[in-house]
């Protein structure tokens, strides 16, 4: 009983002295875009005996009559009665029945207001069924809101109206309400800001209120998140009567954006109007969005902006948000222009750049950057957050409160691209997230030629974003202030909640998929309609004029001065007869290189060390420097052998690499390893983290206690993702050289899920866009029976796209040749068989006065070899990497006695010294290795063929045939001798799958490979 008195104190009818409020109160001085208000004003008649004290003793009443309606007076009864069944409280009150026998008319007039007895449940029925109602706005209003500019097609793809949205007043029937409710006063629930400062507001006005919010041209998906807080947040920024409004400098400010943003688009169609640019036209309010966004965010302290986008709209956003100068993007489209850089450049929609200004809005310094691109849309996704994430750190804002990022993307490949789930996937790991993107779909409502029913499954393309709860806000392009206000708020919830939000501008594209394109061919009742279409500066110049803000004349005047800014940049820009690519870089390295733009030196300093620092290290790598700390037995035993391994001066390849980076952070070189299982690595060999057996999460980084006054050192596991991770890597490795930023491949092979960013970014970068970057990919490889899928890195991938000439032997006799080489190729490839060539070539990536990107073919068998093993004496200061190794036992005492010189790479050279000790042939069979594969050693083997005069020459490999290194390798060996002598070949035939999933063929195979290499006879059939 106390339930249900508490349960109908609460839900019932509202007296007349909560309600007489009138809906007039607390209005907004203007009304929202999408229409006018309407205020409700319920007739009320005054009631001074509620007010005051006076409730308490009716609410006691009240209590008391709904467990028995006798034990109040008539009066009350009907009172109650009346009130329950929905009558307004000043009309609820009828005079008892007077007792004279013509009280009988008087009982007809009084009945029809008592119905039966009192209905609690009914009343609780209905006040939850409004509550319900209220939510089914809240969770589909959307899929009503009048998104599309066009009106032909439903954002969401479905024309069906959701059952529980009251598009007619048959449909309250679903909540058991009909249309005489509509005038009933109702509790709002806290979940709701649709009364702004009242409490309670009849049906009829609740159900205009939600169709306000949540069914006009801005649809809001965010019931899904599982955080009351962030809910309530965007209830009160959507539902809350009148919050959306402008002030005519706005409003001036929002038009004078549409005019940079319509006019320029005007401007290079009629100068070059058979051209592809990729143009902004039916979605111009992209401009004035992203700068809303801008402005917001500096306005909340954000003063560095990295962003990335496809192509359409590009020209746009460097000329009009970026600010890159109006004469350089117009004489990229002249044919004459000639290219002054290095490398092949890119097309003008593909570039990126760097700008730092003053934000006029807040007046503070903001430092804009637009990444350059490939044409693969998406694929900068994760580069953008990686960058983002890397100036972040390099700052000290670990809450992003000073460095943000912002992600345009395509409606189709929003929702069809893999990499943009795998970087939402990213958005909240502790060692990647950036604290927060705005994401913006120009969604065009079709891709190329395709239309969206046809390229997606879900019924948005920004559904991918709902697995990280981040909020979606759909909008009707064609409503300018609905676009900036939703912008507003983007802005704003990045700034609160540090998460992930996306805006959906909802649009069109005027003209094809590119200026030349006809879209009629395939997509004709929609551009018949775009044809009709108008745009949307026109509407919006034209309700501004009629409101009142600004008149005619101003209005052309703001188009004429910037036609005139576009006219005197074009004039300007006959000018420019060279292209400088160096000014659309998006990452610069101030002080790294000279002014202009050039190593300061063309050598390398030794990458050696002392003995003492390399015993430090040594010594940290294998304790554990925390007190209190318990490890697993096992790994005590490998930081014991560690520990021996120090004392006897000597290292294996986990304390190479710990040596190469502990040096580095002494130096300030950050260091950042990441990957799928990086911390232990995937063959148990590193254990950069250490795990407290007895504390769940309780770690330890000894790497981080190695120096007072050491770089920080970055190991992260990184998500089971190769192309998002990867491409997170590449833009940390973008924002500073002075990093040595790693990715490591679980096997080796992991790495062509990948390949779009090896392909686009990695090894064209510096040619596309002359952008240099250092990143280090670690590509587990070797075939040691373990099957197809985990035993080649695929060498034969990376060699091909090496751009070193086969057939051209470079100048030997020029000076530095070997760091000459390294700065013209496009990247360098490396497969070590030694610890100490590792620890030396990891060194040497940051000691280069310049920066490639590092391919290195690291081992697995040979991570715990008992030959594979290097002493400090290889590794001490004044020593280096060695591009070749030169044999060094007994062939190269007696060199004219060597029949057969065999080259080889990587751990196969363990196999054959262990066969040519066999066969007691180390006088006839020299074993040279060749360590740095790309740039192509071609000094160092001259001096090797030479030294063996009488010796035939041979290539041997574990790999088949058309795969490995053989196809790369031969030419430069033929090269490099003149091509006096064959090059013949040692290893497995050619075949599709890269290794057999048989031990025993495998075993079969290498000692095949091993018999030919070693028969001297096996050529003389093909000579």
């Amino acid at each position: 009983m106390f339930h249900l008195r508490t349960c109908a104190a609460k839900l019932r009818p509202l007296t007349a002295s909560q309600t007489v409020r009138t809906f007039s109160q607390n209005r907004p001085a203007a009304a929202r875009t999408f229409g006018q208000v309407r205020g409700y004003t319920a007739p009320v008649a005054a009631e001074p005996f509620l007010s005051g004290t006076s409730s308490n003793y009716v609410e006691e009443m009240y209590y008391a009559w709904l467990e028995n309606p006798k034990s109040v007076h008539k009066s009350w009864d009907i009172f109650f009665r009346n009130t329950n069944a929905g009558a307004p409280p000043g009309t609820a009150y009828q005079s008892p029945l007077p007792l004279s026998p013509g009280s009988l008319s008087t009982v007809a007039r009084v009945q029809p207001l008592v119905e039966a007895q009192p209905n609690v449940d009914k009343l609780v029925e209905d006040h939850l069924a409004v509550q319900s109602l209220i939510r089914a706005y809240q969770i589909r209003g959307h899929h009503v809101a009048q998104l599309d500019p066009l009106g032909i097609l439903d954002a969401d793809l479905d024309s069906s109206v959701p059952a529980d949205i009251i598009s007619s007043t048959d449909k309250l029937g679903f909540y058991g309400l009909d249309e005489s409710d509509l005038d009933k006063v109702f509790h709002l629930p806290t979940t709701t800001f649709i009364g702004g400062q009242e409490s309670a507001l009849p049906l009829r006005e609740i159900i205009r209120r939600l169709e306000m919010a949540y069914c006009q041209h801005i649809g809001v998906e965010f019931m899904f998140i599982n955080d009351l807080e962030q809910c309530q947040w965007i209830r009160q920024k959507f539902e809350t009567p009148g919050i959306m409004q402008f002030t005519n400098e706005e409003k001036r400010t929002l038009l004078a954006r549409l005019v940079r943003s319509t006019r320029f688009e005007d401007f290079l169609q009629r100068k070059w109007s058979s051209e592809k640019r990729f143009g902004l036209e039916g979605c111009e309010v992209l401009i004035p969005a992203l700068k809303t966004i801008i402005d917001k965010s500096s306005e909340n302290g954000v003063d560095y902006v990295i962003m990335g986008m496809p192509h359409r709209g590009r020209l746009n956003v460097l000329a009009n948000v970026i600010r890159k100068e109006l004469e350089q993007i117009f004489c990229q489209f002249d044919s004459k222009l000639e290219a002054a850089d290095e490398g092949s450049g890119d097309v003008k929609y593909h570039l990126g750049m760097y700008h730092r200004r003053i934000n006029r809005v807040t007046d503070r310094n903001i430092t804009l950057s637009l990444v350059a691109n490939p044409s693969h849309l998406e694929a900068a996704d994760p580069v953008v957050m990686g960058k983002t994430k890397a100036e972040q750190f390099y700052c000290g804002d670990t809450e992003g409160k000073k460095v943000m990022s912002i992600l345009l993307h395509g409606d189709a490949a929003f929702a069809g691209q893999g990499i943009v789930y795998e970087t939402f996937h990213l958005s909240d790991l502790p060692s990647y997230t950036t604290h927060g993107t705005v994401h913006v779909v120009v969604n065009n409502q079709i891709g190329f030629t395709t239309d969206p029913r046809m390229a997606r499954s879900s019924p948005y393309p920004t559904d991918v974003a709902r697995v990280v709860n981040a909020p979606i806000f759909h909008v009707n392009a064609d409503d300018p202030e609905a676009v900036m206000y939703v912008c507003k708020v983007a802005a704003e919830w990045r700034s609160t909640f540090h998460k992930d939000v996306v805006v959906d501008l909802v649009c069109y594209r005027r003209n094809g998929h590119n200026e030349m394109d006809e879209p009629m061919f395939t997509q004709p009742l929609m551009y018949k309609q775009i044809r009709k279409q108008k745009p949307v500066l026109q509407k919006y110049a034209e309700l501004l004029v009629s409101q009142g803000v600004v008149n005619q004349p101003e209005y052309e005047e703001e188009i004429s001065k910037y036609d005139k800014i576009c006219e005197e940049a074009f004039t300007r820009s006959k000018d420019e007869k060279i292209l400088h690519i160096k000014h659309w870089l998006d990452s610069p390295w101030p002080g790294f290189f000279t002014l202009d733009g050039q190593p300061r030196s063309m050598t390398c300093p030794p990458t050696g060390l002392t003995e003492d620092i390399l015993t430090h290290i040594g010594n940290v790598a294998s304790s554990v420097p925390v007190e209190n700390f318990t490890i697993h037995g096992g790994l005590s035993r490998i930081l014991k052998t560690r520990g021996e391994l120090v004392k006897n001066r000597t290292v294996d390849w986990a304390l190479a690499e710990y040596m190469a980076f502990g040096s580095l952070l002494k130096e300030g070189i950050h260091i950042r390893l990441s990957g799928q299982d990086v911390e232990r690595g995937t063959f148990s060999h590193r254990h950069h983290v250490l795990h407290d057996q007895n504390v769940d999460k309780k770690t330890c980084i000894p790497m981080n206690h190695l120096w007072p006054n050491q770089a920080p050192y970055t190991v992260c596991n990184s998500s089971l993702s190769e192309y998002g991770v990867l491409g997170f890597e590449l833009g940390f490795a973008m924002a500073s050289p002075n990093a040595l930023v790693l990715w490591e491949a679980q096997f080796g092979d992991f790495h062509n899920t990948a390949q779009c960013i090896i392909d686009q970014f990695i090894c064209p970068g510096q040619a596309k866009w002359v952008r240099q970057n250092g990143i280090v990919l670690l590509l587990p490889h070797g075939m040691e029976g373990m099957g197809p899928e985990h035993s080649s890195a695929r060498p034969e991938r990376f060699l091909q796209m090496c751009n070193d000439d086969p057939d051209v032997l470079p100048n030997l006799e020029e000076a530095n040749f070997d760091i000459n080489q390294l700065y013209d190729c496009n990247w360098i490839v490396v497969n070590c068989s030694t610890p100490g060539n590792f620890f030396h070539v990891l060194r040497r990536q940051i000691l280069l006065p310049f920066r490639k990107p590092l391919i290195i073919f690291t081992p697995k068998s040979l991570l715990r070899h008992p030959e594979a093993r290097t002493s400090f004496d290889e590794m001490l200061s004044g020593t280096n990497f060695q591009r070749v190794i030169p044999e060094d036992g007994l062939a190269a005492q007696n060199p004219a006695n060597v029949q057969r010189l065999l080259f080889c790479t990587g751990k196969v050279y363990y196999d054959l010294t262990r066969e040519r000790k066999a066969r007691g042939m180390a006088e006839q069979v020299a074993i040279t290795r060749i360590e740095q594969l790309s740039p192509f050693p071609f000094d160092l083997l001259l001096q090797e063929v030479r030294k063996y005069p009488n010796a035939e020459l041979a290539w041997c490999q574990e790999e088949h045939k058309n795969q490995g290194y053989y196809d790369y390798v031969k030419p430069r060996l033929r090269t490099t001798i003149s091509r006096a002598k064959p090059v013949w070949y040692a290893g497995r035939d050619p075949a599709a799958a890269p290794a057999t999933g048989n031990k025993k063929t495998h075993l079969t195979e290498l000692q095949r490979l091993l018999d030919t290499a070693f028969d001297l006879d096996a050529f003389k059939n093909f000579s």
